[in-house]
């Protein structure tokens, strides 16, 4: 069974930080483009970063300098560290792995607030 699980949300202050993880199952990530999206209330979901399997990343330019996405082939895991969160982060974020197919995770909630 094909799966995409993301942890690590939470509720952190402005100025904080949180690292995600998404875990891939029942395939293998390793040719993988795999990428970050979240969607905030009202809004329309947006790719936060990208990386290929050449390790080539990709940031919207609201997440430039302060978010890092990275993978690690053998644990078969993407990441977002997340740094200096603000309020206008707060969202639900979502990985996704796109080559042969497209996959989605269900996503975990992130809310920065004081």
């Amino acid at each position: 069974q094909v799966q995409l699980v993301e942890s690590g949300g939470g509720l952190v202050q402005p100025g904080g930080s949180l690292t995600l993880s998404c875990v891939a199952s029942g395939f293998s990530i390793s040719r993988y483009y795999m990428r970050w999206y979240r969607q905030a209330p009202g809004k329309e979901r947006e790719m936060v970063a990208g990386i290929s399997f050449t390790r080539i990343t990709d940031y919207v330019d609201s997440v430039k300098g302060r978010f890092t996405i990275s993978r690690d082939n053998g644990k078969n895991t993407v990441y977002l560290q997340m740094n200096s969160l603000t309020p206008e982060d707060t969202a639900v974020y979502y990985c996704s792995g796109s080559w042969s197919a497209t996959y989605w995770g269900q996503g975990t909630q992130v809310t920065v607030s004081s």
